[in-house]
């Protein structure tokens, strides 16, 4: 099949997909067309940030910086076509060093409480349950699916069993799926169908009914054991989705604006959908999503790249999305440190940028030092505060990043908050700092605007 047919057959399937959903649940709020979400950062004593704030800086940015590459050959993988893995043998999107926002609600018509991961490249939203096969430790209780009146499994002739790929299968006439993670981390159980209750305000519920989630009783090697989190919250264009199965009630669109990290820790990240967005602003920019034929990830058409104001001599076409799943460039919440691809065709895009911040800071006469993980590190003067910015030419926008949020930055020194990608392009939440965003699926577009964040928190 040509990659341009398999790429309108999948766009059919999405299609198909996402028309049945719209009509599979129901609200039973008054308010059917906006949500606000508060999502919190995993602080519970089996988490990989209880007590982050003691670290040192070394030892954070270490952390750190294996966030993002286990985020990066997760999606690395997930993208590449011709990657030799089962279809869903797909690289686990959480590390045990994880930094990642949690969405904390309730499912069935017990209130259950379930904490997720939020996670702008997942797709399926998944929960363990029992009785458990195989599941691992969770601080939480694990969902008991009996004890729900409002609890039903996918049938067989549901579309999402009946699509491309065999993540989804008929088993004794119920859809069921099984997902292998690299590294041997796996899970397995029934798609399915629950009410969700959302807290919107102190005293507020939104429920939702009929919402397609994967009951999972069957896991092994789960990177977040022993903590809260339970399982997955997918908001990727992917149709089994919390993004695409509320698409019609939230206008296809949902927003957050990331309170910089350095104020972070406890405070929570409001994630808004549909009319719940605020009013945009007047220098509001926006930019077209790229289809991908392989994948549902945020792509971006990337033109250039600018350090400092100074624009580095890139052809439009370096940072393309390439037919066999490299290139490109796309943005992602679940991944901490921008990284740019060190494997574009004709430059190493990633060696040119870094050439030009080791130019900016030389020129400022600052010493370099050494740190665990990033390429350039500098010795920090007192009150130095001179630090480069960082601009993404998209098409019909441009990103610029100030130079604060560009650089992990501690009294003594700083660093180039910037990772060598291997296959793409990724625009990391280090870089999204005091920045509204909107993924607006409907319009096909990202948007976005500064925007002082802490004003942001309810």
């Amino acid at each position: 099949m040509s990659l341009s047919l398999g790429f309108l057959n999948a766009k059919l399937f999405f299609c198909l997909c996402v028309t049945f959903l719209k009509h599979h649940f129901t609200f039973s709020a008054s308010n059917p067309t906006g949500l606000t979400l508060r999502a919190v950062l995993d602080d519970s004593s089996g988490s990989p940030l209880y007590l982050i704030e003691n670290l040192t800086i070394a030892e954070r940015t270490e952390r750190l910086i294996k966030v993002t590459n286990a985020r990066a050959n997760y999606l690395s993988l997930v993208s590449n076509c011709d990657a030799r893995i089962h279809p869903d043998d797909i690289p686990m999107p959480i590390s045990r060093e994880g930094l990642f926002y949690v969405v904390e609600f309730a499912i069935g018509s017990q209130h259950h409480k379930v904490k997720l991961l939020m996670d702008t490249g997942g797709g399926l939203i998944w929960t363990q349950c029992v009785p458990c096969k195989t599941c691992f430790p969770q601080n939480l209780p694990i969902f008991n699916p009996s004890a729900s009146a409002t609890y039903a499994r996918l049938p067989c002739d549901h579309p999402l069993c009946k699509g491309p790929g065999d993540r989804y299968t008929c088993f004794d006439g119920f859809c069921v799926y099984n997902v292998h993670y690299t590294g041997g981390a796996s899970t397995r159980g029934t798609a399915s169908m629950e009410t969700f209750h959302f807290s919107i305000y102190q005293s507020e519920i939104e429920s939702f009914k009929n919402v397609i989630f994967g009951c999972s009783d069957d896991s092994s090697d789960i990177f977040f054991k022993n903590t809260d989190i339970s399982g997955i919250f997918g908001l990727s264009m992917s149709p089994d989705s919390m993004m695409m199965q509320f698409s019609s009630f939230i206008h296809s669109r949902f927003s957050y604006c990331l309170v910089p990290f350095a104020d972070a820790i406890p405070r929570p990240l409001v994630l808004r959908f549909g009319e719940d967005i605020p009013q945009l602003p007047p220098d509001v920019r926006t930019t077209s999503f790229v289809q991908s034929p392989t994948n549902h990830f945020y792509y971006l058409e990337l033109w250039g790249i600018s350090v400092a104001g100074h624009r580095l001599p890139f052809s439009q076409s370096t940072f393309q999305y390439r037919a066999n799943g490299k290139g490109g460039c796309f943005i992602d919440s679940g991944a901490l440190f921008t990284q740019i691809d060190a494997g574009t065709v004709g430059i190493n895009a990633y060696a040119a940028v870094m050439q030009v911040f080791a130019s900016y800071y030389e020129s400022k006469s600052l010493r370099r030092t050494t740190s665990r993980g990033f390429e350039l590190c500098y010795e920090r003067p007192p009150n130095y505060d001179d630090f480069a910015s960082l601009t993404f030419h998209f098409n019909g926008a441009d990103y610029t990043v100030a130079g604060e949020y560009v650089n992990l930055i501690s009294p003594d020194i700083f660093c180039v908050a910037i990772i060598k990608g291997t296959y793409a392009t990724m625009l990391g939440a280090w870089q999204q700092q005091n920045k509204r965003l909107i993924y607006d699926v409907g319009m096909g577009a990202l948007q976005f605007a500064d925007e002082n964040c802490v004003n942001d928190i309810s």
